[in-house]
C-alpha cells in the first residue's frame, strides 16, 4: 500500500515560524515605539537605521505568509479531490473573514463597539483563499499566468483613482472612510495584489509533490528568488515602472538606500513583492535539510500560525494597556478608536527601541509553550474536523 503523501513539509513550517516571530516585532513596535507615534519607521528624513531596520526586515512577513498559505493549499489538496479542496478553501475564508472583523479587530482596538472595523491581514488571506477555491479548477499553467499577469501588471492602476469608493478600495487601492455615527472603516489590504500571491504559491506548492526531485525543487526555487532579487534591484534602479513611489536621491548614500529599499506595501507594489518573496524562495532552497533545537523552536510557530497570530496580539496590546496604566496615560488610552500609532491621547507615549526589543522576546518566549500544547493538540487529535480551521 503506498505512503499518503505528507501534508507539512519541515522547511515552510520553519519559515512560516520566523515571519510569525518577526511580524510579532512589528505589532511590539506599533503599540510600544515611542517614535511610532511621531513619524514612519522607514522615513529616511528622520529614522535611524535601527529603527529602519526593525521595519524593513517586518516587510516580508505578509507576503511570505499569502504565499505559503497558497503552497500549504496546495499540500491539503494532495488528500482531497478538487472539489472538496475547493470547499475547504472557501468555508476557511469565509470563517477568516468573519474572525478578522470579530475577534482580530477586537485585539488591535479593544473596543466593545467596533467603531473603527479594519479590514487587515487575516481579511485578506481569508477572500484570497475564497478566490483561490475557484482557481483550483483551473490548471496550474492556467494559475501560474493568471498570478504573474497580476502580479507584475496591478501596478498599471495606480494612477486610477474612484475617490471615495469603497469597493475600489477594497480591491486596489488603501483607503480610510467615515461611516457615519463615529463609525470608521479602514481598508488596509486591498485584495488585488494579495489573492495572486497566495495563488503562486499554491502553484509552487506542485514542487512538493513526491514525484519532483529535491534537487530540481531546490534548483528552480533558488534560480526563481536569486531571479526575482535581480530584477527588484534593476527595476528599482531604472526607477520608471513597479512602484507607485520611485525611490528618491537624497542627500546622503544612506538616505538614499532606505528609499530605495523601501517600495510601497499599500497594496505591496511589484517591486515590494520582487524584494521579499525572492528572498523567501531563496531560504526555501536552501533550507530542507536545516535540523535541531533552534528549528524545532520557529517550527512550533509555523505549525500553528494562527492560534499565534491572534493570542499574539491580545499578549501585546494587553501588556501596552498596562504600560499606559504605569506611565500616566491611563489603561483607557489603549482603548481604541482609530490605529494605535494614530491616537491623540498617546503622543508622548512609548520607549526606546530596546525596550520593544525585550517586550518582543518576552511575547515570543511566553508564547512558545501555548503554540508546543496547542500542537501537540492538534498532532494527537487529527480526527477533529474543527482543528483544521484554527
Amino acid at each position: 500500500m503506498s505512503t499518503p503523501p505528507k501534508s507539512r513539509i519541515d522547511s515552510i513550517d520553519l519559515l512560516k515560524g520566523l515571519v510569525m516571530v518577526v511580524m510579532a516585532l512589528d505589532h511590539t513596535r506599533d503599540f510600544f515605539h515611542a517614535p511610532a507615534f511621531i513619524y514612519s519607521p522607514t522615513d529616511p528624513l528622520h529614522t535611524t537605521w535601527p529603527i529602519y531596520l526593525t521595519r524593513w526586515i517586518t516587510h516580508y512577513c505578509a507576503p511570505t505568509f499569502s504565499f505559503l498559505a497558497g503552497t500549504s493549499a496546495f499540500l491539503v489538496g494532495r488528500r482531497k479531490s478538487v472539489t472538496e479542496l475547493s470547499a475547504f478553501l472557501f468555508k476557511r475564508g469565509l470563517w477568516l473573514a468573519f474572525i478578522e472583523l470579530t475577534v482580530v479587530n477586537f485585539s488591535w482596538f479593544f473596543d466593545i463597539h467596533f467603531s473603527s472595523p479594519a479590514l487587515l491581514t487575516i481579511w485578506s488571506l481569508g477572500v484570497s483563499m475564497m478566490v483561490l477555491a475557484a482557481l483550483v479548477y483551473l490548471p496550474r499553467t492556467a494559475i501560474l499566468i493568471f498570478s504573474i499577469i497580476i502580479i507584475a501588471g496591478h501596478d498599471l492602476l495606480d494612477g486610477v483613482h474612484f475617490p471615495g469608493s469603497i469597493l475600489w478600495s477594497v480591491l486596489h487601492e488603501y483607503g480610510i472612510f467615515p461611516l457615519g455615527h463615529g463609525f470608521t472603516l479602514m481598508v488596509g489590504y486591498p485584495l488585488i495584489p494579495w489573492v495572486a500571491v497566495m495563488a503562486l504559491g499554491y502553484w509552487f506548492g506542485g514542487l512538493y509533490n513526491p514525484s519532483v526531485d529535491a534537487s530540481k525543487r531546490t534548483g528552480i526555487l533558488y534560480t526563481t528568488g536569486a531571479a526575482a532579487v535581480a530584477l527588484f534591484i534593476m527595476l528599482r534602479y531604472i526607477n520608471i515602472y513597479g512602484d507607485p513611489h520611485p525611490f528618491e536621491h537624497l542627500n546622503t548614500a544612506s538616505r538614499t538606500l532606505m528609499s530605495f529599499l523601501n517600495p510601497g506595501k499599500y497594496p505591496p507594489s511589484w517591486l515590494y513583492l520582487l524584494m521579499t518573496l525572492g528572498p523567501a524562495l531563496i531560504f526555501l532552497a536552501n533550507s530542507e535539510k536545516l535540523k535541531g533545537p533552534v528549528v524545532n523552536f520557529f517550527s512550533t510557530f509555523g505549525r500553528v500560525p494562527f492560534f499565534f497570530y491572534i493570542i499574539h496580539i491580545y499578549l501585546i496590546h494587553l501588556l501596552a494597556l498596562i504600560a499606559a496604566q504605569l506611565t500616566g496615560f491611563g489603561w483607557r488610552a489603549m482603548i481604541l478608536q482609530n490605529w494605535v500609532t494614530e491616537m491623540p491621547a498617546l503622543k508622548g507615549f512609548g520607549f526606546r527601541l530596546w525596550v520593544v526589543y525585550v517586550v518582543w522576546i518576552t511575547v515570543v518566549l511566553a508564547m512558545y509553550p501555548l503554540c508546543k500544547r496547542f500542537d501537540n493538540y492538534k498532532m494527537n487529535h487529527k480526527e477533529k474536523w474543527w482543528l483544521s480551521y484554527l
